[in-house]
């Protein structure tokens, strides 16, 4: 099994673990996130829930506090914003607290 594609598993990632990280799995999602952003904060849950349902996309978490190289490369103006990957290309984005039922049609959408 491809370890990072465990049950519920979700990467800390930084901006030297993220091309490694998007560039080895087909399907990637990354939220990018702030421990002061309450909509980031709110978003974690779904996250976590979405990583345990969709063992077939590798979900990763990107402090953009901590890490400001990836949210200038990406042109991040707000968070949360989540970044989807496939095959190690940027496909989409969505920024703000969305729904669960909404991003669950996305990743469908995106990599069903």
């Amino acid at each position: 099994m491809d370890p990072d594609r465990g049950e519920g598993c979700i990467h800390t990632l930084t901006d030297s673990t993220l091309e490694e990280f998007i560039n080895r799995n087909q399907a990637a999602v990354v939220d990018c996130w702030a421990a002061w952003c309450p909509p980031c904060r709110a978003l974690s849950p779904i996250i976590e829930e979405l990583a345990k349902e969709h063992r077939d996309i590798a979900f990763g978490k990107l402090n953009v506090d901590e890490n400001p190289q990836t949210p200038r490369f990406y042109g991040i103006m707000a968070i949360p914003t989540l970044l989807y990957f496939k095959g190690g290309r940027l496909i989409d984005r969505t920024t703000g607290l969305l729904p669960k039922g909404t991003l669950e049609e996305r990743l469908r959408r995106l990599f069903g």
